[in-house]
């Protein structure tokens, strides 16, 4: 079976992701929901450097265009 983009997203709802954005700044949180432009919600969200929490950002949005890659944690 072939997973595609939507189905990995799809199976990462409700787990941990990183999310690396174009400014270089890194998202570690829950996968709660997204949208077919990958607008992404993610909840207990922290920003990271050098794998050292920098600030706790609660629930937030990100938009999809400012995304780079999405791994699962």
């Amino acid at each position: 079976m072939e997973l595609r983009p939507f189905d990995t997203l799809n199976e990462a709802k409700g787990k941990g992701v990183i999310v690396e954005l174009k400014s270089g700044k890194q998202l570690f949180g829950k996968l709660k929901s997204f949208d077919q432009h990958v607008n992404m919600v993610v909840e207990n969200c922290e920003e990271k450097v050098n794998n050292e929490t920098t600030r706790k950002l609660g629930t937030v949005f990100i938009r999809g265009d400012t995304i780079i890659f999405i791994s699962t944690a």
